[in-house]
């Protein structure tokens, strides 16, 4: 049953994308930032929507009060592609670090492009750190959101990787608060399998995280011990042991 409403979910994700590229994407050209995003965000909005349908997944979502109105930069841990559609929703407009070569495919790539994204050059990483650093400074004086997912990659659930500190150190540059996020997409969602499992997602969105007059190393240390706190709470899969994580990172 499961492979059954996986493949009825997947049939209805390409038709998005077929769609998606005859209509949102050419009328999000002629667009505004600000109403682009609204409309593009429309294909996000419908692809959680199909998931759950389809797939048997619910999502709850706690401290959605603590969203700011302003610019900020979201930090979330990574597990699926779930959360970089939900995320996408939350705030808006928010724009996504994130590989440059997501930007070559096809439909995908070029509605990623008029959101103002700052792709990764991954074989460059001193240049890359740069321009992250610059372009994130930039889209946070425009007025946009930042999201990133400090981690770099996706983690299976039950697993824990260092956290970059890119973000943390755009955020701490700019003032501005970062907003972090919790969140289990990937016991659902799984990142190398295209069976969908039902259930619950939990997210958490945690209370603004002050980056004035504070190093980055500090900041990093606390979104860090958020997020695995609240994951240690809202996952099905336990969690390894500090210790352990310590150890596979070095």
């Amino acid at each position: 049953m499961k492979a059954l409403r996986s493949l009825l979910f997947y049939a209805g994700y390409l038709m998005a994308i077929i769609v998606s590229a005859i209509t949102l994407v050419p009328l999000a050209f002629f667009l505004p930032l600000n109403a682009r995003f609204r409309v593009l965000n429309t294909y996000n909005h419908f692809i959680v929507f199909w998931f759950g349908l389809c797939c048997g997944v619910r999502y709850r979502v706690e401290g959605r009060d603590n969203i700011l109105k302003t610019p900020c930069v979201l930090l979330s841990n990574h597990q699926s592609e779930w959360e970089t559609l939900f995320l996408q929703t939350i705030k808006s407009p928010m724009c996504t670090v994130l590989k440059q070569e997501l930007l070559k495919i096809p439909v995908f790539g070029w509605a990623l492009r008029m959101l103002r994204p700052i792709p990764l050059d991954r074989s460059k990483p001193s240049r890359a750190l740069r321009m992250v650093l610059s372009e994130g400074a930039e889209r946070l004086s425009a007025g946009l959101s930042v999201l990133l997912f400090p981690e770099g990659t996706r983690v299976p659930p039950g697993e824990r990787r260092r956290f970059n500190k890119s973000g943390i150190h755009i955020a701490c540059r700019a003032g501005v608060p970062i907003l972090p996020v919790a969140h289990n997409a990937g016991e659902h969602w799984p990142g190398k399998s295209l069976i969908k499992i039902p259930g619950q997602i939990n997210v958490v969105i945690g209370e603004p995280i002050m980056t004035v007059d504070r190093t980055p190393d500090e900041v990093t240390r606390e979104v860090e011990q958020w997020i695995e706190q609240q994951l240690s709470r809202i996952s099905g899969v336990p969690r390894p042991a500090i210790e352990e994580a310590s150890a596979s990172a070095l």
